[in-house]
């Protein structure tokens, strides 16, 4: 045999026995709409199926960063990862960093197992509708409201009309709707690891990541090279799938007022997200 050959079959072996893991890092907040950082099945879905279609990873790890969203998305996209973990057989390894709150846990629960850092918010297992109420505004001002609907209900909380009693709870038994989803969800996959009761749990509340662990809503503090070499091997590989970019884009001519508030409104928006976590 050549040395050549050799050495071949030695190069071969070695990349071989180096394991590779692909990461996924899944970061902001969980919309619908097609914005850069926002989180949604058609965005995360191209990224998941790159990374469980490496067919010589053992896992694959999802790294959270997220303050919530939408109930849909969230469930849609921990819905895919649990989908592609069972098709490829792979263990699904999460690592929260600053939070995995509302949506974002909704995903981490797609994890076989879930690492947090000592300071990592979790939890925060409730749903929630906000707005403002202007009718006081309104007859300050002098201004008179005018709705026309098809359909007795087609304006509920219209915040310029005053708040209806009927509304209101009509909106209550849609949240607690979606939150029995979400309960269900919980504790589906966190099924014989959960250590509290239920109007502990799932009252909205959000944890750090070391009260996680005692909750068992998570399964231990740890990062995600720390993670990955104890249980791979000090030579793990780490692949990290991010997505593709175009092979040109054309300048972005001319000024747009409306693209400028747009942005402007959503960054508000991701911030009002977060800033309820304190972050």
């Amino acid at each position: 045999m050549s040395n050549a050959h050799s050495r071949r079959n030695w190069l071969s072996r070695l990349v071989r026995r180096t394991p590779v893991i692909p990461v996924v890092r899944l970061h902001g907040v969980i919309a619908a709409e097609q914005r850069p950082g926002r989180l949604n099945i058609a965005t995360v879905e191209p990224l998941l199926t790159r990374a469980f279609a490496i067919k010589s990873a053992p896992a694959v790890a999802i790294v959270i960063n997220s303050p919530g969203g939408s109930p849909v998305q969230s469930r849609l996209i921990s819905k895919r990862i649990r989908d592609l973990a069972e098709e490829h057989g792979k263990q699904v390894l999460v690592f929260v960093e600053d939070a995995a709150a509302s949506g974002g846990y909704f995903i981490a629960v797609a994890g076989d197992e879930i690492f947090v850092d000592p300071s990592s918010i979790v939890g925060s297992i409730g749903v929630i509708m906000a707005g403002f109420g202007f009718v006081g505004a309104i007859e300050k001002l002098g201004i008179e409201r005018r709705v026309h609907t098809a359909g007795r209900n087609k304006s509920t909380l219209d915040p310029f009309l005053p708040e209806k009693a009927e509304d209101v709870a009509r909106i209550k038994q849609f949240e607690l709707e979606i939150h029995q989803v979400f309960i269900d969800h919980v504790k589906a996959g966190r099924r014989g690891r959960l250590k509290a009761d239920d109007d502990v749990l799932f009252t909205g509340e959000w944890w750090t990541g070391i009260r996680g662990v005692d909750l068992g809503l998570v399964d231990a503090v740890g990062d995600l090279h720390g993670v990955l070499r104890q249980r791979f091997g000090p030579d793990v590989a780490l692949k990290h799938i991010a997505p593709k970019r175009p092979f040109f884009t054309l300048p972005r001519l001319g000024f747009s007022a409306g693209g400028v508030l747009d942005d402007i409104a959503t960054s508000l928006d991701d911030r009002a997200w977060w800033a309820r976590l304190g972050l």
